[in-house]
């Protein structure tokens, strides 16, 4: 099939939620992507930072084709050696936890959202609102739904579930004010990556901890878009000294394949007990594979280390570019995890970034988002900063 037979058959079939453009992809290689007509697209976009090792990495490749051929699937009531080691390794950088393996970041935050209420029913003195923030983005299943605080998202799903509020991000005092004898928990992105890339101050989750403490609540942090050394560390509240209760993980963390993953401090975890909580393909041995070998990378091929540094140069860059382009308002963003802030919608940047064959993502309307591959080169960094540049100065504003 060509690509426009691939996405006639796809619009003629497919529940309409995406907005798809229309483009068809057949194959990835690195940072590039080639439709069927031979294009090759620069990929700052990653899948919304699930492909963060670029396409077709040899490690992930060789763990998935390895282990389909052994085994695809027994039930949780058995084990499998996938995934009690991936288990293992997270619960250790973690710093001693228990996981529970899932399918999706929805999947996890769900069930962050439902031990929170399971400890606040069984130790947490009846305890179960969740205070999560303006801005955030959760998931898409009605609890997470409930949670994100992103009025467009809930258009048409009311009533949402009960048990949540939502406070302004970054601010303590509002927390203070929110908080009610039965509020169980925080929930928070250290980034908040859907809402446009916005950055806290850096002592917010250390005041968030305090808080926690304090008001013996428990800290959950999504970690979905963020975490898996997006921002240059394993988990991005490294960077701030700090250790949650429970946090989330998901998108890089299969390198491609569907695998979610909640961990929590063992004394919270201990609420969850057999016939809780549960998932049919929670983990499910060749992505459990897929993520050990995604782990690998991270702990041998210094992908924490490239993040850093190529993340930082592409920030200082477009900085510099930023003091000359009076459609830019700010730069921001941690690793490779960076918001370009706009003085007028983002379509018409993805577009002409597109037509250059660059992938970008625009977020919360004026939020040009960048997610490259945590691997890419300089010299690639070069190639899609130049398109994007190129963009500003040609592209018009609507």
């Amino acid at each position: 099939m060509n690509n426009a037979e691939i996405v006639e058959l796809a619009h003629r079939n497919l529940v309409d939620v995406y907005g798809c453009l229309p483009l068809a992809f057949v194959r990835g290689h690195g940072a590039y992507l080639y439709d069927d007509d031979g294009n090759r697209y620069l990929d700052f976009f990653c899948g919304l930072a699930v492909t963060s090792l670029g396409h077709g990495n040899p490690r992930v490749v060789r763990a998935i084709k390895e282990q389909a051929e052994k085994l695809t699937h027994v039930s949780n009531v058995f084990h499998t050696e996938p995934t009690a080691r991936l288990a293992e390794r997270l619960a250790n950088r973690f710093g001693g936890g228990k996981v529970f393996l899932a399918n999706s970041g929805a999947e996890a935050n769900e069930a962050a959202i439902k031990l929170a209420r399971r400890w606040g029913s069984n130790a947490g003195a009846g305890r179960y609102e969740i205070l999560a923030t303006l801005g955030s983005f959760h998931g898409r299943t009605l609890a997470t739904l409930s949670a994100t605080g992103q009025e467009k998202y809930h258009q048409g799903f009311q009533p949402l579930m009960p048990g949540f509020r939502l406070v302004p991000f970054d601010d303590i005092a509002a927390l203070e004010r929110a908080r009610h004898d039965e509020t169980v928990a925080v929930m928070v992105e250290p980034i908040q990556g859907e809402g446009g890339v916005v950055m806290p101050r850096p002592d917010y989750l250390q005041r968030l901890r305090e808080f926690c403490d304090r008001n013996k609540m428990l800290l959950i942090l999504d970690e979905v878009q963020v975490g898996m050394g997006r921002t240059g560390r394993f988990f991005a509240y490294e960077h701030a000294g700090i250790k949650p209760d429970i946090v989330t993980l998901a998108k890089a963390l299969g390198g491609g394949l569907p695998i979610g993953a909640m961990i929590a401090r063992p004394e919270i975890a201990s609420s969850f007990t057999p016939g809780s909580h549960g998932s049919t393909f929670g983990g499910n041995p060749v992505a459990c594979a897929a993520a050990g070998a995604v782990m690998d990378a991270i702990d041998h091929d210094g992908v924490l280390e490239n993040a850093s540094s190529v993340g930082a140069y592409i920030l200082e860059r477009l900085g510099k570019f930023a003091k000359s382009c009076d459609r830019i308002a700010e730069v921001r963003g941690l690793g490779m995890i960076i918001g370009v802030v706009l003085k007028h919608d983002t379509r018409p940047i993805v577009d002409a970034c597109l037509k250059e064959r660059l992938l970008v993502n625009g977020t919360n309307g004026n939020v040009l988002r960048l997610l490259p591959p945590l691997n890419l080169t300089r010299e690639e960094a070069d190639s899609g900063l130049d398109i994007i540049e190129r963009a500003f100065k040609t592209a018009p504003t609507s």
